[in-house]
């Protein structure tokens, strides 16, 4: 785990851009795409909260705007991701440092409903498994989501993740019982995708 996980130096590395795209930190102005976002009933389906008001949505913003050191167990960052051509906030990611000690990570994400099937959600969850791979140093990050959601698997194999399981009835998800799909990635298997000839673009910090 890297020294750049200190409060000081978290604001000096981002923005993150990728080749159509850019990764930051939430900020005041995202008040009212957030809301847009978690006060869809679809978009928030597959998400453990129901449909949220502007209060609650003020509530959940004040949250991102505090945004931990990523130095210690079960602390989560959640990023915007907004176009480079207009600024359009895109979508929000979410990278969980589950265990220091154990070097694990899941990854998250939320794609407004005007960008979906442009890419853009590919391409800025791969920025994500670069942060957690490359700069909070994990060896292994997860991802999960419901059987049903089949854009959200889909997105997590097309990064090359594995999917590890199938967890029937898991959980009782908005009072009905749940299946779950875990997929992963190690490390090793990261930096191969990074090196090789089809591999994803670095995200670099601006």
């Amino acid at each position: 785990m890297t020294g750049e996980r200190q409060p000081a130096r978290l604001r000096e590395h981002f923005p993150v851009t990728t080749p159509r795209l850019r990764l930051r930190l939430f900020e005041e102005r995202d008040l009212d795409p957030l809301l847009e976002m978690q006060s869809d009933p679809d978009l928030v389906r597959y998400v453990p909260f129901g449909v949220r008001s502007r209060a609650e949505v003020r509530e959940a913003l004040d949250q991102r705007l505090a945004s931990p050191p990523m130095d210690g167990d079960d602390q989560v960052m959640r990023l915007v991701a907004e176009r480079l051509d207009d600024g359009e906030f895109v979508g929000e990611l979410t990278l969980f440092l589950r265990s220091v000690a154990d070097r694990q990570g899941e990854l998250g994400f939320m794609m407004r409903r005007s960008q979906q099937r442009q890419g853009f959600g590919s391409e800025a969850a791969r920025a994500v498994l670069g942060l957690g791979f490359d700069w909070l140093g994990l060896h292994r990050m997860i991802g999960q989501c419901d059987p049903a959601n089949d854009a959200s698997s889909a997105l997590m194999r097309g990064l090359g993740m594995r999917q590890e399981a199938h967890l029937r009835e898991f959980e009782i998800f908005k009072g009905e019982w749940g299946d779950l799909l875990v997929f992963a990635m190690l490390e090793d298997e990261w930096r191969a995708a990074v090196t090789g000839a089809s591999g994803p673009p670095a995200a670099t910090a601006d």
